[in-house]
């Protein structure tokens, strides 16, 4: 659906259109915007409303280069990061189940580049420099960090189901003891920030017999504040200790990442083996296929959340701009016209705490909001105080109205957009092989037991079930829900858990259980006790063989 417009007519939606939306604020004093796509709405916002308040008040000099049309329309990004030899190279060789150019793995710091792994029509690489002109790819800001990084990055293309839906970034070992000490000749950390900006996802690698973070890892985790909800951590080679050491390496990486990642919430962990060869030791076997699915469930549904992603990274950007738009025009109006202004820079840069915290108070802005104070008094000592400009208030209500307005509309475009579009998620290379068939998580566990078997799987332990059954006093061959209630309450399950259990158990749905409709409440209810989730509708299976003639 789109928006219709008639030659020498003002525009106007089309009745029921899902994909346009007209402002009705009365105080709005333009044209209110049209927009016929997510991504498009987003474009639209940032070059109309936010990019001017950012150029006013230098923020891409502070904070992250400007935003490009490449960066509203590339697909979701997942970024590898880790120490060298915690098993980055051969993660993204398992998803996508084959050799990438450029790929070296082996237990020695191996890949020194940055490796942009995506999708080609044919197998190549294309170096970093030919990477930032290339103005479809969503890399052209890295230009900034110099032929010292750029020579040190590269896109891997090739033609791969996996890479139809997403992109990964491979990222260099990150050092340990006195290799770090050499340097890489760029901002390590800081090209690692202009990722996380842009990535959907942040994979942080641990190797379950290396778990020491080094300072540069631990610069690194620090360089990826405010990207928390990106975050999820791998402790890979988990296969190759036993049980018992490995609660103990789980809980030292606990504790480790407690002491850098300063969030409230603990982080979500994943432990397996991600790579294909059989496992060393296959004591925690189906721990690590649950966690497997559940990083896979995690990444697959990133295609689908990327439009809300851009979305809300384009709102943390706007509040960022409008707080460093304050601090700038604050330090402006501090200055003096003519003398000393030297001594006066150097007094504010010190006393820039106390700037916050009456900016805090004036616009009633939140801690979070601000940017980090070191790191803000580091960049402030070369700039020029008297080119600063003064607070322009017509900039931040712009931005204002389009964080109350703009973005609450195209808010409702996302949910409708995801509505209309077929259910996205990654497809072909390992989220292939536990998709279906006997691999797949859980086959042949609780309620899908004995779905191959050609006996009713319910049946062997009939008997037991049918001693209990003519205890409880039957009528006809049928025994009461009261009755039922008796024994299934000794299950000590609740009541919720124990009245699906009755639904899916009564299959002829007359309110009373014959002597293979309690056999069956009793095995489902086994299934429930070890620890197995309930279907949500009887499968074909566990049917009792006497009502299966009806069905």
């Amino acid at each position: 659906m789109s928006l219709m417009e008639q030659p020498g007519t003002a525009a106007s939606p089309v009745p029921g259109s899902m994909f346009s939306w007209v402002s009705k604020d009365a105080r709005r004093k333009k044209e209110p915007e049209l927009f016929q796509t997510v991504s498009e709405g987003l474009r639209q916002l940032y070059a109309q409303k936010l990019l001017p308040l950012e150029e006013h008040y230098r923020f891409h000099e502070f904070h992250s280069p400007a935003l490009e049309d490449a960066d509203f329309d590339n697909k979701p990004m997942v970024l590898l990061v880790g120490q060298y030899s915690t098993g980055k190279t051969t993660f993204i060789r398992h998803l996508i189940e084959q050799d990438f150019p450029g790929m070296r793995i082996g237990p020695e710091p191996t890949t020194d580049s940055f490796i942009a792994v995506m999708h080609g029509p044919t197998e190549g690489v294309v170096p970093g420099n030919a990477l930032v002109v290339d103005p479809r790819r969503p890399f052209r800001k890295l230009n900034a960090f110099g032929n010292a990084f750029l020579n040190r990055f590269m896109c891997a293309q090739l033609p791969n189901p996996v890479l139809d839906s997403i992109s990964i970034i491979d990222t260099p070992g990150i050092l340990s003891g006195e290799k770090q000490r050499i340097s890489r000749g760029y901002d390590f950390a800081a090209v690692l920030e202009w990722f996380a900006e842009r990535v959907d996802r942040i994979i942080l690698l641990f190797d379950a017999h290396k778990l020491d973070i080094s300072d540069e890892f631990s610069e690194v985790i620090k360089a990826l504040k405010n990207h928390e909800d990106k975050i999820r951590v791998v402790l890979n080679k988990a296969d190759q200790i036993e049980t018992q050491q490995l609660m103990r390496v789980y809980g030292a990486l606990m504790w480790s990442l407690g002491k850098i990642i300063n969030t409230p919430e603990v982080v979500r962990v994943y432990i397996g083996s991600f790579w294909s060869h059989p496992l060393l030791i296959p004591d925690n076997r189906k721990l690590f296929e649950a966690e497997e699915q559940d990083l896979f469930k995690d990444i697959q549904s990133l295609p689908r959340n990327a439009a809300l992603r851009k979305l809300n990274d384009l709102i943390k950007r706007a509040r960022l701009a409008k707080v460093h738009a304050y601090i700038i025009s604050s330090l402006k109006k501090e200055m003096p016209n003519v003398f000393g202004k030297e001594s006066k820079k150097k007094e504010l840069v010190n006393n820039l705490g106390e700037i916050y915290q009456k900016i805090e108070r004036e616009h009633q802005i939140s801690p979070g909001d601000f940017p980090s104070l070191r790191k803000m008094q580091e960049l402030l000592q070369t700039q020029d105080f008297s080119k600063f400009q003064a607070l322009k208030p017509k900039l931040l209500d712009t931005v204002d109205d389009m964080l109350a307005n703009d973005i609450a509309r195209l808010m409702v475009m996302v949910r409708q957009e995801e509505s209309l579009m077929p259910s996205q998620a990654v497809k072909g290379g390992a989220f292939e092989g536990t998709m279906n068939g006997p691999f797949g998580h859980g086959y042949g566990e609780g309620a899908g037991e004995g779905i191959d078997d050609v006996e009713w799987v319910v049946g062997k332990d009939k008997p037991t079930y049918d001693e209990i059954f003519y205890t409880l006093s039957p009528v006809n061959g049928k025994i009461t829900g009261a009755n039922a209630k008796k024994e299934m309450v000794k299950s000590k399950l609740p009541n919720t858990v124990l009245g699906k259990i009755w639904k899916l158990a009564d299959v002829d749905k007359d309110g009373l259980l014959d002597d293979e409709e309690f056999a069956l409440a009793n095995h489902l209810i086994k299934v429930k006790l070890e620890g197995h989730e309930l279907p949500a509708d009887l499968p074909p299976h566990l049917i009792p063989p006497s009502k299966r003639r009806h069905e």
